[in-house]
C-alpha cells in the first residue's frame, strides 16, 4: 500500500508543477515557502489547497523511499553506492524544477 502512496505523490506533484508553471501566482507561493518557519509543512497546505492528499510526512517518506531504491540500484547498494546529495529531499527537488 506504501507504494501506492509514493506513486500518487509523485503524480500529484508532476501535476502541482504544471498548474503552477502556468499560474505565476501558485509559482510565486510555493517558491515562497522557502523562506518560510517550517517550509515543507507550508509547501503542502498550499499544496493541499491545490488538490493535494498528501501530507508533510508522506512528501519526505516518498523522498527517502526513492532514494533508498536509487541507492540500492548503484554499484550494488550499501556502502559503496556514491553519494548522491538531496535526491531525497523531493520539496527541494520541485522547487529546484519549478525555477
Amino acid at each position: 500500500m506504501r507504494k501506492e502512496n509514493t506513486m500518487n505523490i509523485y503524480d500529484e506533484l508532476e501535476n502541482l508543477k504544471a498548474r503552477a508553471r502556468s499560474n505565476p501566482e501558485l509559482a510565486h507561493e510555493l517558491l515562497a515557502t522557502r523562506e518560510m518557519k517550517n517550509p515543507v509543512s507550508a509547501f503542502c497546505r498550499i499544496a493541499q489547497e491545490h488538490g493535494c492528499t498528501f501530507s508533510a510526512m508522506d512528501l519526505v517518506s516518498a523522498g527517502e523511499d526513492s532514494y533508498a531504491a536509487m541507492r540500492r540500484s548503484t554499484n550494488g547498494g550499501g556502502e559503496n553506492s556514491p553519494l548522491l546529495q538531496g535526491e531525497d529531499d523531493l520539496y527541494e527537488m520541485f522547487l529546484i524544477e519549478l525555477t
